[in-house]
Order: structure tokens, then sequence, then C-alpha cells
């Protein structure tokens, strides 16, 4: 990106994304290769009325290194000053920004208990923060940063420095950056979302059923008094913020106690740097009985185990099949990107925003109206270009919700 670009392209996510505030603290999680456009967005940040921009780097190489190098004691203690870092930031109300790229092999053939082990030690250690995220006490977005490793794999074709730009160009697109007034553009959508996703909370529906020629069959209820959530949402403070750039999707909470039947992916899910890709999920009473990858099972394995919660959904997600991002024909081997072009479920944690008073319930509270939890939330694509999902009504009434992959009216 040339510096236009970038700060047009930081102007978006500071403010139709984080919206950060005047006097407020902004952390951004980056990768290094990403430094000229961190710079720039701090730039940005500071004349937006930041009253500290507080940088934490991170390198796929040096990661790849501690994996091959160190001992599995190693992944099992989360460092104290880590887990302070995100706590003393988020218990001042801190916006937290996190830039992503895509390495779809980053740790493909590393130690499955070391990622297990990790996993757990963070999680531990950052619950509260992790928690918070989830429950929107804090804003915060993720979007994505160009890589030379990314753009490799999305342009193999291309010489480097064209992959690169070519990269560039797509993540402007897909994040409604590149056009004349983009922050006109961003109104215009995030007001289109608002609309779909006050028609389905008015709805009520008690589940929604999917079908599809791929095989899926799957009914999945919906607990009382959920809310659907997309684009614009508000923090514990009331600050109105968009938490992914770019984003299609309107989503709910399913009851994770209420799910039957079968659903095949449709896009591959990179997992921990690892590739899962061409899988079936059998659900019996809210829970995966059955699971079938050509590619990834040890993986898919390893995320079914990783707690009670994970064989469980916590996110639908619908996003029509002609959105920009499914047109494209882009596969980004990123969930940001990819979820964004495909219906799709997460297994796991369930945002307890979409439940009318779901922030303020304690964990029983939450389990008892069908709020799931877990350690991990992973999304992974279901869409298609036939796909029908109809809404099933307390009085029996079904309402055709998806025909054809894209929204019935």
């Amino acid at each position: 990106m040339n510096r236009q670009q970038m700060e047009i392209y930081a102007t978006v996510l500071l403010k139709k994304g984080i919206n950060l505030q005047e006097n407020q603290i902004l952390v951004i999680n980056a990768p290094v290769e990403s430094h000229d456009f961190v710079s720039v967005l701090a730039e940005k940040a500071y004349e937006s009325g930041a009253s500290q921009v507080v940088l934490n780097w991170r390198s796929n190489a040096l990661t790849r290194l501690k994996y091959d190098h160190e001992e599995l004691a190693s992944f099992e203690d989360f460092p104290t000053w880590r887990r302070d870092f995100s706590l003393t930031y988020y218990r001042k109300g801190a916006a937290f920004l996190s830039l992503i790229s895509a390495d779809p092999d980053l740790l493909k053939g590393v130690d499955k208990e070391k990622l297990v082990a990790f996993q757990k030690a963070s999680h531990t250690a950052l619950k509260e923060y992790s928690d918070g995220i989830m429950a929107s006490k804090v804003t915060w977005l993720v979007a994505a940063v160009p890589s030379h490793k990314w753009a490799s794999i999305l342009f193999p074709e291309k010489s480097p420095t064209e992959a690169y730009a070519a990269l560039e160009e797509a993540i402007l697109k897909a994040s409604r950056s590149d056009g004349p007034a983009p922050l006109d553009a961003w109104d215009n959508h995030l007001n289109d979302l608002k609309k779909r996703r006050q028609w389905l909370t008015d709805k009520a529906f008690k589940a929604l059923h999917y079908k599809n020629d791929r095989g899926t069959d799957l009914t999945v209820g919906l607990p009382k008094h959920h809310i659907w959530q997309g684009g614009t949402e508000e923090s514990a403070e009331g600050i109105p913020f968009n938490a992914n750039i770019p984003t299609e999707e309107v989503f709910t909470a399913p009851h994770c106690r209420q799910v039957d039947g079968i659903v095949y992916s449709t896009k591959p899910l990179v997992y921990q740097g690892n590739l899962i890709d061409r899988f079936s999920l059998t659900f019996k009473e809210g829970q995966v009985v059955d699971f079938k990858a050509d590619v990834g099972q040890d993986i898919l394995a390893t995320l079914l185990d990783s707690d009670d919660g994970a064989r469980r959904l916590g996110e639908a997600a619908l996003i029509p099949y002609n959105s920009p991002i499914s047109q494209s024909n882009m596969l980004f081997y990123e969930t940001l990107f990819d979820e964004n072009a495909s219906c799709h479920l997460a297994l796991g944690k369930a945002y307890p925003t979409c439940l009318a008073g779901g922030t303020n319930l304690s964990d029983e509270e939450a389990a008892a109206a069908g709020l799931n939890d877990s350690m991990v939330h992973v999304d992974f694509m279901i869409g298609s270009a036939d796909m029908i999902i109809e809404g099933l009504c307390e009085d029996g009434k079904i309402v055709p919700i998806f025909i054809n992959g894209n929204w019935a009216n």
C-alpha cells in the first residue's frame, strides 16, 4: 500500500471498526512484517485523540522456532507478564485491535501436546480478558494486513512483488476501503446488516433447518430470547463498534443442547496452523457424536477433544452466497475472510451478547439458558449455492430465510 492507501485503511479501522474514543488507550497486536502500516495506524490513532498506543509484536518465524525447539513444560506455563499485559489494559478500558496475516502451514507437524498445553494454559491465565472480549466489555477489532507468505500462497503464479500487491488489493476491496467514499460505504453496509438482524430477532425462531445437496441436513435449536448480532454492536460503556473488518454476517447463539443432524464443510478450515478439509460433523442432542475429515482428521479430533464444550455449537452465522468475498472466488485460508464468504457455524464458546441480558448471567445461568461454554471458538464454513435455510416458529409455521444460498427476501 502507498501512504494514501494506508491512511484510508487506518481511518476505516479506527472509525468504523474500533471506534477509538478521545483519551482512550489503543492496544495493537500485530505481526512485525506490518510495521510500516502500524506506524501509520498509530499516527492516525494519536490524531484521533488516543491517550496511548501500545504495541504487542509477534513473529510467525519465531513462533515456529519456539514450538520446534522448546520442551513441553515451556507451553504449560503461561508467563505472568503476558497475562498482566492483557489484563492491565483491559481493566483500563483500552481498545484492542488485532492485525492478522494467514499462514495455513505455520504449525504443520508440530507436537499436538504442545498446542493443547499452550491453549489450556493461555485460556486459564487470560479467562477474565477473553470472557470480557466475548461479552464486548471493551471495544475490539480483528482486521488483516498482507504478508509475503500469505501472498505467495494466494498468488503462486505471480512474482513476489506482484503477489503482495494483489493481496493488498484483495484486502482493501473486501474491507470496503478501496472506493471513493469508504466511510459512507461502511455506513450503508452496516445499516443493511442492522435491518437483517432486526428482522431475524423479531421473528424469534425456535430453530433453523439447514439443507443442501452435499448432504447437510441439520436442525439448530435457538434459545428463548436470543438476539441476532452483526455489524455494529455496543461495548459495556455504550460505545458502538464493529469487531471484524471485513464482515458480511449476522449471527446468533444456538441452543447448545438442541442441535441434531449432519453438516458438511464447504471450505477448508485452518486451526492452530494446520489444515482441516472436506469434513462432516454429526450432532445428537447438541453434541458431536461422529466426525470425518479427508484432510486433518487428527487435528479435528484434537479440536473436538479440547474440552466438553468443544463438541457443541456456540454460533450460527448467515452470509449470502452472493456476498462480495464469495463472488471474488478467492479462498483466503484465513477464517476472518473465508467465514464472510459463507454461512458458518462455530464450535465452542457462545457470545453472551446473543441473549437478552446474557452478559449479566452467571456461568450456571448462561448454561441453563442454552449458551455453550468452552476454551475454543472455531468457525467453520457450510454455505453453498444451493443452501436452503428455514426458520421454524413456535406455532409450527416455517419461514424461508435462505433459498439457493441467498436471502429469501
